[in-house]
């Protein structure tokens, strides 16, 4: 089967909050290619962006702003091709649309895990309350024309991730792996695409597709294939 996957899209209401940075015209002929190309197209979480409301809380209102302001692009991700998993920036959408933590597919004898990620980071899964607020505080710096104290605060946020060959999100991702006796495992959530053998596991990490980058994985299981794209 061939299976596309893109996460952390961050599509939010518009305005300087609003962290996609894409055409909606262009990125839709992106998922043109996409559904011409592919059989299944993941969406892993972080698609859209709820956490950056004007006050806090709100995030179901949030939702839906963000989703009629990109109103053609969530049409798209009706098409039967696409499978969501939502994440930490858009979990409102696990009780308001079901979208599952994690999404398990098996195809030519192998077994795929895919989940966002989150659940792997200390701070979002221990300390959620003080996760939100910094994307919340965070949003405040965007509206007040602080960009570079917030590109600040976002390179440390990507540091604290670790690096990509040991990383909180992989480690967490492979014992997973061995949970549910999965063959490749598959997030989100740090925004650097990887692909990362571990034993007879491989590891990998769809990147973003938000601040107008362009990253997805081709994952081709009868070939046993699996390969990060930047573009198309």
């Amino acid at each position: 089967m061939h299976v596309a996957v893109i996460s952390d899209l961050h599509l939010g209401r518009g305005g300087p909050t609003d962290a996609f940075e894409h055409d909606d015209h262009e990125f839709l002929r992106f998922l043109t290619f996409l559904e011409s190309n592919f059989q299944r197209i993941v969406l892993l979480g972080d698609i859209w962006e709820t956490l950056t409301a004007p006050a806090p809380g709100g995030q179901a209102a949030e939702l839906k702003a963000a989703q009629e302001f990109h109103g053609e692009i969530f049409q798209r991700f009706q098409k039967p091709a696409y499978r969501y998993v939502h994440g930490n920036h858009d979990l409102i959408a696990g009780p308001v649309m079901g979208a599952p933590e994690e999404y398990a597919l098996e195809a030519d004898g192998v077994r795929m895990l895919f989940s966002h990620g989150h659940q792997g980071d200390r701070l979002c899964s221990h300390a959620r309350s003080v996760s939100e607020m910094g994307v919340w505080l965070g949003a405040w710096l965007r509206r007040f024309g602080l960009d570079s104290l917030y590109r600040l605060i976002a390179g440390w946020e990507t540091a604290r991730s670790g690096l990509p060959e040991d990383c909180a999100v992989r480690r967490w991702a492979l014992s997973q792996a061995t949970t549910y006796a999965a063959d490749i495992v598959v997030t989100g959530h740090t925004h650097v695409a990887t692909k990362a053998e571990s034993g007879s596991r491989l590891f990998l990490n769809s990147g973003t597709c938000s601040n107008g980058n362009i990253s997805f994985l081709a994952l081709d299981s009868r070939l046993g294939h699996y390969e990060v794209h930047h573009g198309y």
